[in-house]
Formats: structure tokens, C-alpha cells, sequence
């Protein structure tokens, strides 16, 4: 990549700024005069000339302006977006929003959804929080009838496993009860490991129970993190690039099927970074059907104990630095939500 003078910096950082709220292309004439730019048509002309020659613009024809490529954003949020921060009276009111909930995590998770689709005017996905390893909070056992008997296990950090499991023989509500207590007391805070070691204590239907714990937490253990929560998709479906073409609507309606961004949260390692967040624009060679979107990714939790995914998508001239911002305030936030519930469990 050449590196680009204060004013190819300048004016490729105008280009896109005025393409995100037009979607039209930008043409030297439209630039001076809209920003009052101290240089000529002329010479604003031959710089989109030189961008557009190193590929951080194109000209979608002859006599049309020039709009910014995929590398052209990838130049812009690595090297000229600054990081800015939400203004303190947004910060405090999404704050209150979440404290007024505390410690309901799904309820963080849907309300995080609705600010990040609000305050990026786009599109945003969440994920709830999933465990590393999954450790025990406590567990019921109800009676349902004969021998069946539903198991609930919640783990800390909120998430919620159920399981139907029958008994060689029936047992009462009351014994069932008695169980739950004394595995609860026993496995607090424990993981598989923990719960195996202490399994020589055990014997009938204590013994059954956390045989049936361990192989839910294997499987918990095992698993990725499945549901995506969505929100502020009707503010992008009517940007000029999702109305005019069929390629666009059609990942829409995968987005809406879930199995893209299922993927997408699980290999979120790759992608430009900032400030901790990940962008990634046009799919990054690896999701042929986001060619039009970029993303804007973070993620929130106790590294170790639990975390989830969050983050902003929209066309390709998405406002980075709002999009930005708000994720990173939303992970902080959402981080130290969860890491106050968490020490309140363990402790």
C-alpha cells in the first residue's frame, strides 16, 4: 500500500464520509464545495485520480464520481478513524438502562441489541454469554410423572440446561428435592473435573444425578454459543443497496436464517482490529455472501468463565466511528455487568 499524503488522507477521508450519507458517488466539484476546501477542483480531481489508481476508490463510470472500495474502508478504519468515545449523557442513560435490570442476562442481551441497532442506525447481533467451562450454580429436580424426572441445572453466568432422564424406579418429589440441596451445596462453583473428583462420595440417586450433570456440562463444554439475537434489520433494509439488488436481498434472508452469523461469531479471530474491536468489511474473502455488509465485532464477559459476541452490521458505508464506539462501550459495560453477577455467585 503507498502511503498516502496528509491530503490524499484528507480527501479520501471526505470521499467516504460523504458517500456513507449520500450512497452516491462523490464527485472533485461536489468536495470543494461542500467542504470549502482550500485547493482547486483540479487538484482534488488528480488526487480521486491517484486513490482511485491505487485502488482505495473506484469510478463506477466514466462520468460518474468515485465511491471508496474495500480497500479504501480498510485504509480508512486502519489508519484515519479516530477513537472516539460516546458523549457522557448517552453513556450514562444506556448505563441506567442496564442497571435497572440487573442481573437478568437475557434481558441485557435483548436490551444490548436494541441500543447498539439504535445508536448505529443499523443493523446488531448479540450472542448470550457461554461458558468456557461450564461451572454450576445450582440444580432442581422435578417430578414430572411416573419416573421422568426434568433436571435444570444453572450454571453461573445464566445459562440454563434442561434434560428429561428417567429413574430404575419412582421417587418423590421430596427425595428429589433433598438431592438437588445436597448436590447443589456439594458442586457450587465446580466444574466436570471437580464434580468427577468428588464422585466416589456419592451413591444412588446422588450418584445418578451428577452422572447426568457431568454429560450436559460435556456437552455445554463442547458446544458454541447457537443463538444470535437481531434487532435493527428495517434500518437497512431500506438503504439503496439492499432495495436495487438480488444479491443483497438474498443475504438478507440468510442473515435472518441465523446459520451465517452462527458462523461468522464463531470465526470472528480474523478481520482488522481497533481499539480491541474487530471490523471486517465485505466479508473478508471468507463469507461470499457479506460482499455488501461490513461488520463491526466485539465481545464482552470474563475471558475463562464466560463470554459472548456483539456487534453492529450494515452496508459497506457504515459509520464506523459511531459503530465503533458503541461496541466498545457495550462491551465494557456489558463486561463489568457480568463479571459484578459473577464474583456475587462465586462468592
Amino acid at each position: 500500500m503507498n502511503e498516502l499524503t496528509e491530503r490524499q488522507k484528507i480527501i479520501l477521508s471526505l470521499v467516504i464520509h460523504e458517500y456513507s450519507t449520500t450512497a452516491t458517488p462523490v464527485g472533485s466539484q461536489a468536495l470543494v464545495a461542500r467542504y470549502n476546501l482550500d485547493m482547486s477542483s483540479a487538484t482534488v480531481r488528480n488526487e480521486l485520480a491517484t486513490l482511485t489508481e491505487w485502488g482505495l476508490l473506484r469510478q463506477p463510470h466514466t462520468s460518474a464520481g468515485r465511491v471508496p472500495t474495500e480497500e479504501g474502508y480498510r485504509y480508512f478504519v486502519s489508519r484515519l478513524t479516530r477513537a472516539a468515545e460516546l458523549p457522557d449523557t448517552t453513556r450514562r442513560t444506556i448505563s441506567h438502562q442496564f442497571y435497572q435490570m440487573r442481573n437478568d442476562v437475557e434481558q441485557w442481551v435483548r436490551l444490548a441489541a436494541s441500543v447498539l441497532a439504535y445508536q448505529s442506525r443499523a443493523a446488531s447481533l448479540v450472542t448470550p454469554p457461554h461458558p468456557e467451562h461450564s461451572r454450576l450454580k445450582h440444580i432442581e429436580l422435578i417430578g414430572t410423572r411416573g419416573r421422568q424426572v426434568l433436571v435444570v441445572m444453572v450454571m453461573i453466568g445464566g445459562e440454563v440446561r434442561q434434560r428429561l432422564q428417567s429413574l430404575p424406579e419412582p421417587v418423590s418429589q421430596e427425595q428429589l428435592s433433598q438431592s438437588s440441596e445436597r448436590l447443589t451445596q456439594l458442586f457450587q462453583g465446580a466444574d466436570v473435573n471437580e464434580i468427577r473428583a468428588r464422585m466416589a462420595q456419592l451413591q444412588g440417586l446422588d450418584e445418578d444425578v451428577a452422572a447426568w450433570m457431568i454429560d450436559d456440562m460435556l456437552q455445554a463444554d463442547a458446544s458454541q454459543a447457537g443463538e444470535v439475537f437481531i434487532d435493527g434489520l428495517t434500518n437497512v433494509i431500506g438503504e439503496p443497496e439492499f432495495t436495487g439488488s438480488d444479491e443483497a436481498r438474498r443475504s438478507l434472508r440468510i442473515l435472518e436464517e441465523r446459520s451465517l452469523l452462527q458462523d461468522l461469531v464463531a470465526r470472528t479471530s480474523a478481520g482488522n482490529t481497533q481499539g480491541g474491536v474487530q471490523v471486517l468489511i465485505g466479508g473478508e474473502g471468507t463469507w461470499d455472501e457479506l460482499r455488501q455488509w461490513s461488520l463491526v465485532l466485539g465481545s464482552y464477559g470474563m475471558p475463562g468463565l464466560a463470554t459472548g459476541t456483539l456487534g453492529v452490521l450494515g452496508p459497506l458505508r457504515l459509520s464506523y466511528s459511531r459503530a465503533i464506539s458503541t461496541v466498545r462501550f457495550l462491551s465494557g459495560l456489558l463486561s463489568d455487568l457480568m463479571e459484578e453477577t459473577i464474583l456475587e455467585e462465586t462468592s
